[in-house]
C-alpha cells in the first residue's frame, strides 16, 4: 500500500514537472503559430530555425558556455584538492563556507555586483566598453566554479588517501602521480562538475544580463527580447532540440554508471562466495 501510494505521488511529481516540457516539444510539430490549436503535424518550424537569426546567439551561447565550462573545471579541480590538503580545519571550513556564499547569493546581486566591478576596472583601464565577451566569460566562471568544487570534493574525500603517496612510491612524481592515479578516480566529480557548470552557463540569464556588452547576445538574451513581440515558434523546436539532447546525454552518463557498478558489484559477491 505504501509502495503505490509513493508511486502515485512521484507520478504526480513528474508529470508536474515534465508537463511544461512535454508541450513545448508536442506544439514544436505544429503546421500552425497557434499555441492552443494543434492544426497538424510538421517539421516546419525545425527547417525554419536552421535559417532563423537564433542560429548566431545559439552559437554564442554554445562557445561560452563550453568555454566557461572548461576553465571552471580546471580551477575548480585544482581549488578542491586545495581544500582536501588543507590540514588546518578552522581554515578549511572558512574556505568551504566561502565557496557556498556564490551558490546561496540571488543571481540578481551576483550580477549587479559584477557589472559594477567591470565597470570601475574597465574605467581605470581607459576602456571604451567596459562589458563585452570577456567580462561575459569571467562572470560565467565565477558563478560556475563553487558547483566544480562542490563536485569534485566529495570524490576526493572517497578517495583512498595513500593512493597517491603509493604512486609516488613507485617512482611518480607528484604532479604525475596525481594525473595518474587521483584524478581517474575523481574523474566522476569533475565530469559531474563540468556537465552542471556546462547547463548552468546555457541556461543562465540574470547574470549575462548584467555583464555582457551589446556586440554579445545569448540565447536566453534573445529570447527575452523576443518576449516583448509574439515568440515565434521555430524558438519550441530550438528548445526541444537542447531538452532532448541533454536527456540524451544524462541517459547515457546514468547507464553507463550502472554498468560500471554491475562489474564491481558481480566480483563482491563471488568474493563472498568463495
Amino acid at each position: 500500500m505504501k509502495k503505490a501510494i509513493g508511486n502515485v505521488f512521484m507520478g504526480i511529481v513528474f508529470f508536474i514537472l515534465y508537463l511544461p516540457l512535454l508541450v513545448m516539444v508536442f506544439f514544436s510539430f505544429n503546421s500552425g503559430n497557434s499555441t492552443s490549436t494543434f492544426k497538424g503535424f510538421s517539421l516546419k518550424w525545425y527547417g525554419e530555425l536552421f535559417s532563423s537569426d537564433a542560429m548566431t546567439p545559439l552559437k554564442n551561447t554554445l562557445i561560452l558556455a563550453v568555454l566557461s565550462a572548461v576553465i571552471a573545471t580546471i580551477i575548480g579541480t585544482a581549488a578542491a584538492v586545495y581544500i582536501y590538503h588543507i590540514r588546518n580545519k578552522l581554515w578549511k571550513n572558512s574556505l568551504q563556507v566561502v565557496t557556498n556564499i556564490p551558490m546561496t547569493n540571488p543571481d540578481i546581486v551576483t550580477g549587479v555586483s559584477l557589472m559594477l566591478l567591470f565597470v570601475f576596472v574597465g574605467r581605470l583601464m581607459g576602456a571604451v566598453n567596459s562589458l563585452n565577451f570577456f567580462t561575459l566569460l569571467i562572470a560565467h566562471i565565477t558563478f560556475n566554479l563553487p558547483y566544480v568544487i562542490l563536485n569534485v570534493l566529495p570524490k576526493l574525500n572517497q578517495t583512498d588517501p595513500h593512493l597517491a603517496e603509493a604512486a609516488q612510491d613507485l617512482g611518480s612524481p607528484p604532479i604525475q602521480a596525481f594525473f595518474r592515479v587521483v584524478l581517474p578516480s575523481i574523474m566522476p566529480g569533475v565530469m559531474s562538475g563540468f556537465m552542471m557548470a556546462f547547463t548552468l552557463s546555457l541556461d543562465d540569464f540574470v547574470i549575462s544580463y548584467y555583464t555582457t556588452g551589446a556586440d554579445f547576445q545569448t540565447l536566453p538574451l534573445f529570447v527575452f527580447n523576443m518576449v516583448k513581440k509574439p515568440v515565434k515558434p521555430y524558438i519550441y523546436a530550438l528548445y526541444s532540440i537542447i531538452f532532448i539532447l541533454v536527456l540524451a546525454v544524462l541517459l547515457f552518463i546514468n547507464i553507463s554508471g550502472a554498468k560500471e557498478k554491475k562489474p564491481a558489484g558481480s566480483r563482491k559477491k563471488q568474493k563472498s562466495t568463495t
